[in-house]
C-alpha cells in the first residue's frame, strides 16, 4: 500500500514517544494530524494525558483499534514496539531518522506495513 492510501484509509494514530512540550516534534506532528482529522492515541508512560486524550503507556494498553503505529523513539527501542504492536496494528511508522532494518523485517514477518525514516506530517502536506 503506498503512504498516500495509507493517510487515506487509516485514521487511527497511535503515537509512540509523543511529548506533551509544544516545541518537540511529537508534538507538532500529532497536533498537526488530529487537526486534519486523525484519532491520536498518545503513548507514552510519563504522560497521564496528551491535549486532553487519554495517554497509554505503552502499546499493549490500549483498548481500541489502532492502525498506525507512529513511532518517535530512538531506533533501539523500535523492536520491542513492533512486538507489542503485532495482533493490534496494521502499519508501522518510523518518523525521519528513526531507521531499525531488523524490526522493519519483524513486521513485515507479522503481517504489518512498515514505513521508515519518513514524517507523517511532510507526507500528509504533499497531498494537501
Amino acid at each position: 500500500m503506498k503512504i498516500e492510501e495509507i493517510l487515506e484509509k487509516y485514521r487511527d494514530i497511535a503515537v509512540v514517544g509523543i511529548s506533551d512540550k509544544p516545541d518537540r516534534y511529537s508534538f507538532i506532528v500529532s497536533k498537526y494530524l488530529l487537526d486534519h482529522g486523525y484519532n491520536i492515541i498518545p503513548v507514552n508512560p510519563a504522560l497521564k494525558e496528551w491535549l486532553g486524550i487519554k495517554a497509554y503507556k505503552n502499546i499493549e494498553s490500549i483498548d481500541h483499534n489502532i492502525d498506525v503505529v507512529d513511532i518517535f523513539r530512538k531506533p533501539e527501542f523500535v523492536t520491542d514496539i513492533v512486538r507489542e504492536s503485532i495482533g493490534k496494528a496494521k502499519i508501522i511508522w518510523m518518523q525521519e531518522g528513526i531507521i531499525n532494518d531488523e524490526a522493519k523485517i519483524f513486521a513485515e514477518k507479522n503481517n504489518m506495513q512498515v514505513i521508515m525514516d519518513k514524517c507523517m506530517k511532510k507526507e500528509l502536506e504533499k497531498q494537501l
